[in-house]
Order: C-alpha cells, then sequence, then structure tokens
C-alpha cells in the first residue's frame, strides 16, 4: 500500500537537521517553534512528529529570509526581555540583554513598595519602561519616543502585560515633557558612530537607522540628553545611560560637566562598560556598593 502524503512528510528533528546546516541552529529551533506556536519545551517530546506541507511551506520562506539576513526577532514579531514578552517590529530597535543591566541598576535606585517617577526616553518597544512598571508596581513610568509607530507598539506591549503605570508620549527625548521632573531618568540612546561598518552588517542592517547611529563619535544624542536632564530631575534624582564599550570616560565626562555627582560607569556580564550612571546634587548619595565594575 503507497505511504501518505502524511507519512511522507519528514520528521520535525530532521527538518531542523537540514535548517542547521542553513543558518544557526538555535535561530531555526526558534523559527520552527513559530510555525509550530509551541513552546521549546514542547518539541523536545515531539520530534518525531511530522511536519505538514503547509507549515513546510511557510518554515521554507522563513528560512530564506533568515539567509538573506533578517532578525529572527522580526520574523517571528517576538523577543523576550527581562520577564517580558515583548511584540517587536521594523519600527523599533529589537530589545537585547545587554540592556537588562540598565534595568537592574535602575530598579537599584527605585525602592520597592514606595512611590516614584521614572522617564524612558525612546522607548522603542517598551522594553525598559516596561521591566521597570513591573517591579516597581508604584512607580509612574513615561516613556517618550520620537516614532508614533513605536510608541503603538510598546502601548500594545503593555496592555498586554496588563501594565497600567506607565504613559507614553510622542516627541524627541524629553522635548514633551516640558515642567515635569523625575526621580530617574533611563536610556538606551543611538551611539554608534555614523559611518561605522557594522551598520551594514548582520541583524542591524534590518534596524531602524534612527535607533543606532548619533553623529561622527555618537554622541550626539547621549549630549543632548544630559544637556537637558538635569531640569527634568528632582535633586538627587539620577540619570542612566547606556552607551557603547570605548564610550565610558567620555560619557563620564559629559555627566560631570552638566553637574552630576555620584559618576560612574557599570560594565555588563563580560565586563565591558555599558551604562553611564550619574546623580542631580542633593537628595539621596549613591546607593551602597555602586562603584566603578557594579
Amino acid at each position: 500500500m503507497p505511504a501518505s502524503s502524511e507519512d511522507r512528510a519528514p520528521r520535525l528533528n530532521a527538518v531542523l537537521r537540514a535548517a542547521a546546516a542553513r543558518i544557526d541552529a538555535v535561530d531555526a529551533e526558534w523559527l520552527l517553534l513559530h510555525v509550530l506556536q509551541r513552546p521549546r519545551s514542547w518539541l523536545y517530546a515531539h520530534g518525531d512528529d511530522r511536519l505538514d506541507a503547509a507549515r513546510q511551506r511557510e518554515f521554507e520562506t522563513l528560512l530564506a529570509r533568515r539567509e538573506a539576513g533578517e532578525p529572527v526577532a522580526y520574523l517571528t514579531g517576538r523577543r523576550g526581555f527581562w520577564t517580558l514578552d515583548l511584540a517587536v517590529t521594523p519600527d523599533t530597535l529589537i530589545p537585547r540583554e545587554d540592556t537588562e543591566r540598565l534595568v537592574e541598576l535602575a530598579l537599584e535606585r527605585l525602592p520597592p513598595g514606595a512611590p516614584s517617577s521614572v522617564a524612558d526616553l525612546g522607548t522603542g518597544s517598551g522594553a525598559i519602561a516596561l521591566a521597570i512598571a513591573r517591579e516597581r508596581p508604584q512607580a509612574w513610568v513615561v516613556a517618550t519616543d520620537r516614532s508614533a509607530a513605536a510608541l503603538a507598539v510598546a502601548a500594545a506591549n503593555a496592555d498586554r502585560a496588563g501594565l497600567e503605570n506607565v504613559e507614553f508620549v510622542h516627541g524627541d527625548w524629553l522635548a514633551p515633557l516640558a515642567g515635569r521632573r523625575f526621580d530617574l531618568i533611563a536610556s538606551n540612546p543611538p551611539y554608534i558612530r555614523s559611518g561605522d561598518p557594522h551598520l551594514s552588517e548582520g541583524d542591524l542592517r534590518f534596524e531602524p537607522a534612527s535607533a543606532l547611529a548619533s553623529g561622527a563619535d555618537g554622541l550626539d544624542d547621549i549630549r543632548r540628553i544630559v544637556a537637558t536632564a538635569p531640569a527634568h530631575l528632582h535633586p538627587g534624582g539620577w540619570l542612566l545611560l547606556e552607551h557603547g564599550q570605548d564610550q565610558g570616560q567620555a560619557v563620564r565626562d559629559l555627566l560631570r560637566s552638566a553637574g552630576f555627582v555620584d559618576v560612574d560607569t557599570a560594565r555588563d556580564l563580560e565586563g565591558r562598560d555599558r551604562v553611564g550612571v550619574g546623580r542631580l546634587a542633593g537628595g539621596a548619595p549613591a546607593p551602597e556598593g555602586s562603584g566603578a565594575g557594579w
């Protein structure tokens, strides 16, 4: 008796092996799970299941797009960050694990159980704002972005996460927040040098250029934020800025020149300079244990 079309369909394990010969094996797994709409744990027990023709075609389309360089996050429309599952689109920067360091540093300065006010500048998908809002439910978090499309993505992510202590404001950095002051301002602004060859490589080719590059030395947007932040912070308020691994000294100099104290640079898990930190004079001192190499 001839085999049915279902019997001839490839098994999931074989599909993944073939895909791993074309793209990164982990990427292939995530794309297949997206097609199947299943969690990763399910795949371990179902490797011998067969992939029907319609899903084969869908998976092949995603594989070809990944081979052409499109980021997995844009292909699946999702990216995990902190404890959140965020929707992402080509209108938003893809949240990265390094930025969780910025969230950790912010939470150290926002006592749990106490009201506080936070601004996240250039929120993109809302990653920083929503992570802080989830961990500090008594905080009021204001997220700004110059892109209305990105703000729509962030607002939808807040709705899905059930977070009601976040406000979204359209505008460039602090410009739409005239007259408002905060206990903490955080931002992951563009900090790559314009013309950097990395901008034409890998995932960066597909991400919004306005969220990546910032002038000849990569510091144009950081300069703007540092210059305007004091007018939007309460005395003792904190400014936290993610930056490139070779920009620590430059960011510290900018913070000190703008009148910030307790200025330092926090490092990421790989020991690279990652977040510039400064406190507006007045108010509480730096948290115990702070210092270079946090």
